[in-house]
């Protein structure tokens, strides 16, 4: 890959990385409406809904398209960005919470209709949105580590 290519790659790998955790970021935050999201008329909702459910195969794909292309281009100069390979270990994190912890445990709560006095509901609800505070903590350290480059060892 030519290093003019370099920035528009990285670019877009950002983007999808990023929207590869959007839906699971997101939607936790959708429940305090206290309404099934599949009775929501936002734009917003089914997008982040269309998402979760189809999207995440596509995006996974050029993830790792655009992934492969900046291994390339950096090749054993990974290794010697400490900070960059925090970064990726934070953000393999993140897929397994989002993969394995969030998405299951959202997907019962999407299809509920809670009460107004149903407490379990808003437990796993406001549960699930503190996962999210996690998982955003994480992308936020993940471009603090982007933005400073720091030397760590």
């Amino acid at each position: 890959m030519p290093s003019t290519w370099f920035p528009i790659v990285l670019v877009v790998h950002i983007v999808l990385a990023v929207s590869l955790f959007l839906p699971s970021v997101l939607l936790p935050f959708t429940l305090r409406t206290r309404r099934a999201p599949s009775e929501s008329t936002g734009r917003l909702m089914r997008a982040l809904l269309a998402m979760q459910a189809r999207g995440t195969a596509i995006i996974g794909l050029g993830l790792a398209i655009t992934g492969i292309g900046l291994v390339s281009t950096l090749g054993f100069r990974l290794f010697e960005q400490p900070w960059l390979l925090v970064a990726l270990a934070i953000y393999a994190a993140n897929l397994v919470v989002a993969f394995f912890i969030q998405r299951p445990n959202l997907r019962p709560l999407l299809g509920i209709r809670p009460s107004d006095d149903d407490r379990i509901w808003v437990s796993r609800a406001r549960r699930q949105r503190y996962v999210s505070y996690v998982m955003a903590g994480m992308i936020g350290t993940i471009g603090f580590l982007m933005s400073t480059k720091p030397v760590l060892w």
